[in-house]
């Protein structure tokens, strides 16, 4: 049966918003005044914490060590295995796991035979949405901080994601492999995506995917190249003050030709941010041309 895919986000922008290399470099100007690289924790202090957040600067010493690992799952050809370019090692995930985050909220609420508070929409919709770090703090306590969301995982079929010690969320650890069994969990259609039913419910996944479709402009950066009519995703940026290098992440679904692909790609050793969204999106690129000619 063909993957009958939700509404997602158009590649078509309006003629009035900023491109691409604007909104980069207007993200980017807002990074290096050490505005936005604040705690990726709940609650984040102390000397763990100011080791693995960003500083805003890039050290001169910083040397480029950058690696990179893409997924991709053609949602019209379930029955194959994603594909995979590089090696399927763990990366931090930044805020790309703030998905994994609200997938075990809703678990957590369906489990309770509930939905979200209108406090909990407000909070989901600004950390999926704006990237908003406090908002994935109030709701990484919420699911138990990584116990929490190792027990959701382990019902969503992830194997490798170890969730950050303590409050250090965006120290998460994943796998391109696991991004593609989270995000076919999110991405599932009744009836298509596997023979048991989805742990998420239908009401539950359509809310996650919308909320990935409604991503601030100046973070519509990523998977989202790989597409030409439509998208939905959510970006994960970090720079180690350790090194001065960026870890830069991307998940999503992109449309490109008349296939569906849940897309991974993670990236760390990268000089700045920039050139890690550069990386990011000809990974993404290179990655979804190959799913395409392989039928």
């Amino acid at each position: 049966m063909p993957y009958r895919r939700p509404n997602l986000r158009p590649t078509t922008r309006p003629a009035s918003t900023p491109g691409r290399r604007g909104r980069r470099a207007g993200l980017c100007a807002v990074l290096l005044t050490g505005f936005v690289t604040t705690a990726f924790a709940a609650g984040a202090v102390g000397p763990a914490a100011a080791a693995d957040t960003g500083t805003g600067t890039t050290p001169a010493t910083a040397q480029s060590e950058a690696r990179v690992t893409t997924a991709v799952l053609d949602l019209d050809h379930l029955a194959a295995k994603p594909q995979l370019r590089g090696k399927d090692v763990p990366y931090d995930t930044a805020s790309i796991v703030k998905v994994d985050i609200l997938s075990a909220l809703l678990l957590q609420a369906q489990d309770a035979g509930r939905g979200l508070t209108q406090q909990e929409r407000t909070l989901a919709e600004a950390m999926i949405e704006h990237s908003d770090n406090d908002a994935a703090n109030a709701l990484w306590r919420e699911i138990g901080l990584a116990p929490g969301l190792k027990a959701v995982n382990k019902r969503l079929g992830l194997t490798s994601t170890v969730g950050g010690t303590g409050g250090l969320w965006g120290l998460t650890r994943t796998t391109a492999s696991d991004q593609i069994g989270l995000l076919r969990a999110v991405f599932a259609v009744d009836g298509t995506a596997s023979a048991t039913k989805p742990a998420l419910t239908t009401a539950s996944r359509s809310y996650i995917r919308t909320l990935m479709t409604r991503i601030a402009t100046d973070q519509s950066w990523g998977v989202s190249a790989a597409s030409d009519s439509a998208w939905a995703l959510k970006n994960g940026w970090l720079q180690r003050t350790t090194t001065g290098l960026w870890d830069v992440n991307s998940v999503g679904e992109v449309t490109s030709g008349t296939h569906h692909y849940l897309v991974a790609v993670l990236s760390d050793g990268n000089t700045s941010m920039a050139t890690g969204i550069k990386m990011v999106e000809n990974a993404a690129r290179t990655a979804v041309t190959s799913a395409r000619a392989a039928g």
